[in-house]
């Protein structure tokens, strides 16, 4: 069965899906080549700093002041983090007022917004999956809200809507939020989320009929469902439903895990599995394929480590076997051979290798290896026609290998270049798989792969407005402060000029084990148009190099993450792709504090900031919804020895009055329950106040959007014309002419 679940140790911080990195937000979608590409900007139009400094909006300070293991210190702003007070309503308001009255007059603003619909217009593809007899996927014709989900009897006949999003509200912001359907094909669990919200109800469909079921289940937040062989229910997690009032901002404790039988009300369900003496511990329960056992995970936080246990379906009166129980190591359940589970795991691998565990004898004395760890980092493991088929990171783009189910070698994969692959799904007597193959400069084009014969065929390409042979990816190697090797990807035009004048746009996420591996997006694409260079750097704290990697960027080492920023924006400049200047930052979530950070650790650095829906306070973020989560990465202010690491780089208490900031652009969303939107409104008030320049400091705060996941097309279309309209004009670019495709296509 085909599952779309989150665990909170998964989404609990970064955009996934959940959404992939967020200037990738499109990047799921399949995309193709015709000619396109419009002009560089013009440098004829002088920069927003030659102008006088905006009238900011008035924000009270408050006589607010934490005692941290005797260090005071203050925090006038508190009042920003309750979003629906009405002082806090009349901010906001007056802070969109200005912002948006700001980047209405920037003359590109038009032209950008024009160029980037024309872009996403193009038909995007989901990788498929089958089910039963019958095929799924997900279906964009262009620029709909919410992508649909169809159905097909074969992959040769008419597919028909099975779930259009888009009739689920006016304004396309009630979004699909995973889903899984039944080993037969016939029923589909879903979940919805409303503007963005983490929250979602799991509803019930007939497929053959398209008809919803009775069957509706709330308060869910990072889980999928899984079914029992049979159809006849599915396992989830849940909360407890949070008091009035606190829906997006409360704490989110005490998961646990139930069962649903289908035709009953949620008040029947059956409380599988619940952990009172560990109020953060989540659990996400997966049915094995051939349907005999629960296999539940169990995480903490967003730690990369966690815990396996398991339930013998079979039998109604078995418990739940501890059989990983130690905090010690990252294990991924692969696929089963009856007794014997196969786990992808860091143990004693920091970059990851493939084992064996017979449920008979799971002393790990009896475990056996299957793959050992290599020089790359093992991402990803499918169990596909007995065999399996691996993807590799090497210097943080893809590689795919087969090996035999004994662990044999069986070659590899071929890729058209340098990029990201995904999909892979399937059980293990399937003969076919699917895939996506995607890079910076590369739409994301979908690949049907026969296990059988070796081969793969192109199973849909799409068409986007622009000719990739007018682009390039190259990737290259710079050195951090404390001597540490850190790649870096840049993508531009063809025939690029390294004289120093270049629009960049430097990207950054640096946490949670994520990587930033290359993938194609609309918006990137309408970036390098514009003549700008687009960068990504693959930072410590992600998960590009395995365990190592990832565990030298947290708590008491996160200052190595802003230290690998820096040192890419530095080299940037000393090669000569861009000055100060013509130097922007941008990054979400983690990724916003990582902006926040080095704009006020390093303002003489960078020319305009973007820091989107980031963890601006580093000492109250564990206060708020799942935020308590992530002191896995980040440690805690209630630790003293971690205070101190996070008051010396905490973005609202290192901005300091009197300093010229670059121009920035904060953006958030007011139903963002992830990052709650007073991270970014304590920050704006405070940079505006500190703010010593003429660059202006504005906040865009979206309504009826979350923190990236669901969200309509067309605001996503209008933050990123807005974010490069703002960074261009900041630059000195753009002066007003149309930003249009080569007329010679």
């Amino acid at each position: 069965m085909r599952i779309l679940t989150f665990s909170a140790a998964a989404c609990a911080l970064w955009l996934t899906n959940c959404s992939h990195a967020p200037t990738q937000l499109d990047a799921q979608a399949p995309s193709a080549s015709q000619p396109a590409a419009a002009p560089a900007a013009s440098t004829a139009s002088a920069p927003a700093q030659s102008s006088s400094r905006p009238s900011y909006p008035a924000a009270r300070k408050d006589n607010v002041v934490d005692d941290y293991h005797g260090t005071q210190v203050a925090d006038p702003y508190r009042w920003l983090e309750n979003p629906d007070s009405p002082e806090s309503r009349q901010w906001i308001e007056a802070q969109n007022q200005l912002a948006f009255g700001y980047l209405e007059k920037i003359p590109l603003r038009t032209q950008l917004k024009q160029r980037m619909t024309e872009l996403w217009d193009y038909e995007k593809y989901g990788v498929p999956w089958r089910e039963g007899n019958r095929y799924f996927f997900n279906r964009n014709n262009g620029l709909q809200s919410q992508s649909v989900l169809y159905t097909a009897d074969s992959l040769e006949a008419e597919p028909r809507v099975l779930l259009d999003p888009n009739t689920l509200s006016a304004d396309g912001t009630v979004a699909l939020a995973g889903l899984s359907i039944t080993q037969d094909g016939n029923l589909m669990a879903y979940g919805v989320a409303n503007a963005g919200s983490d929250w979602k109800e799991i509803r019930v469909r007939d497929v053959r009929t398209g008809k919803d079921l009775p069957d509706v289940v709330k308060w869910v937040k990072f889980s999928g469902a899984s079914w029992t062989k049979d159809g006849k229910g599915f396992f989830y997690s849940r909360y407890d439903e949070p008091k009035a009032g606190e829906a997006l901002s409360g704490t989110n404790y005490f998961q646990k895990l139930y069962f649903h039988k289908l035709g009953t009300a949620q008040a029947e369900d059956v409380l599988v599995y619940e952990r009172k003496d560990q109020k953060e511990w989540g659990f996400s329960g997966f049915v094995t394929n051939d349907g005999r056992y629960l296999v539940i995970n169990v995480s903490h936080g967003t730690q990369t480590k966690n815990l396996v246990f398991y339930k013998d379906l079979k039998d109604t009166r078995s418990k739940v076997v501890e059989l990983l129980k130690d905090w010690e190591a990252e294990y991924d359940y692969v696929g089963n051979d009856g007794t014997l589970f196969y786990f992808k795991t860091d143990l004693e691998a920091p970059r990851g290798r493939l084992v064996a565990v017979d449920l008979r004898k799971s002393e790990r004395k009896n475990w056996k290896e299957l793959i050992p760890q290599g020089a790359e980092t093992l991402s990803t493991v499918s169990f596909i026609n007995d065999q399996f088929v691996v993807s590799v990171m090497k210097d943080a783009h893809s590689q795919v290998r087969l090996y035999s189910r004994d662990g044999k070698a069986k070659g590899e994969l071929a890729l058209p270049g340098l990029g990201t692959t995904f999909g892979f799904g399937g059980k293990r007597e399937d003969t076919e798989t699917f895939y996506a193959f995607t890079g910076y400069t590369s739409p994301t084009t979908i690949y049907r792969y026969d296990l059988k014969t070796g081969q793969s065929q192109v199973f849909k390409a799409p068409k986007v407005k622009f000719e990739p042979s007018q682009y390039e990816t190259t990737q290259v190697f710079y050195t951090s402060k404390d001597g540490t090797r850190v790649p870096m990807f840049l993508s531009h035009k063809k025939g690029l000029k390294l004289d120093g004048t270049n629009p960049t746009m430097l990207y950054g996420y640096g946490g949670f084990n994520a990587p930033m591996t290359p993938a194609f997006s609309v918006a990137n694409l309408v970036w390098m148009e514009q003549g700008g260079v687009y960068a990504v750097a693959n930072l410590r704290g992600g998960g590009e190099y395995g365990r190592e990697w990832h565990e030298a960027g947290t708590k008491l080492k996160k200052q190595n993450v802003f230290d690998d920023f820096i040192a890419a924006g530095e080299w940037l400049i000393a090669n000569k792709y861009t000055t100060s200047q013509r130097l922007a930052i941008s990054g979400r979530s983690n990724g916003g504090l990582l902006v926040g950070a080095a704009v006020t650790q390093r303002p003489d650095l960078f020319g305009v900031a973007l820091p989107g829906v980031g963890v601006m306070d580093m000492l109250r973020f564990h206060k708020f919804t799942i935020g308590w989560a992530w002191t896995s990465d980040y440690g805690s202010s209630e630790n003293p020895e971690e205070f101190k690491a996070l008051h010396a780089y905490s973005p609202l208490h290192n901005l300091k009055a009197g300093t010229r900031y670059p121009a920035m652009l904060v953006h958030t969303a007011d139903h963002d329950d992830r990052v709650v939107p007073g991270h970014s409104f304590k920050f704006t008030a405070a940079a505006q106040a500190a703010q010593a320049g003429e660059a202006p400091v504005l906040i865009r705060i979206e309504t009826k959007a979350g923190h990236g996941a669901g969200k309509p097309t067309g605001k996503i279309i209008e933050e990123y014309t807005d974010l490069w309209a703002f960074t261009l004009h900041q630059m000195g670019l753009g002066s007003g002419q149309a930003v249009a495709g080569d007329q010679s296509r």
